[in-house]
């Protein structure tokens, strides 16, 4: 069903959940994964939930490790990933890789409070708005250890 699905991974615990969401649906489709960081850009310097701002490099270092992060769990789940670090507005950064790699399937993750509630509300509005591909906002609460699970239990299927 799924052959190209693009993780979009923030670093959070909701990102968390969604990369795990996602690569789960990937393997059960044997589909290739896509993991993209967004550096969203903004007047030079962004704002974490606290209120303090912090630069542009201080963004891209912050996020290149979320991006090695990210990449570190899809090896450890059996994946070769594809990584990308993306700058601009997230909603439209996501959009324009899904739309260059053909993705079937977009993943973002769900918090509905804080800085990161942009992954929802504007994002994931303006995904499902314009995106030819399916979009899935994830929510599951599962941890490492059933995922870990999951993987073995299906990998014993196969």
């Amino acid at each position: 069903m799924y052959k190209k699905v693009l993780l979009a991974f923030d670093g959070s615990i909701e990102g968390r959940r969604a990369l795990r969401e996602g690569a789960r649906v990937a393997q059960l489709c044997n589909a290739e994964v896509f993991l993209l960081a967004v550096v969203e850009v903004s007047a030079g310097a962004g704002t974490l939930e606290g209120g303090f701002a912090i630069s542009i490099t201080e963004q891209v270092e912050i996020y290149t490790k979320i991006l090695g992060e990210g990449v570190e769990r899809l090896k450890a789940m059996g994946f070769s990933p594809t990584a990308r670090l993306g700058m601009g507005e997230a909603g439209r950064e996501i959009a324009a890789v899904a739309r260059e790699i053909d993705a079937n399937l977009v993943v973002v993750g769900h918090r509905p409070d804080g800085l990161l509630a942009r992954w929802f509300s504007s994002v994931g509005t303006y995904l499902v708005k314009n995106l030819g591909c399916s979009v899935l906002i994830a929510q599951t609460e599962i941890g490492d250890e059933e995922f870990a699970r999951l993987l073995t239990g299906s990998a014993a299927e196969a």
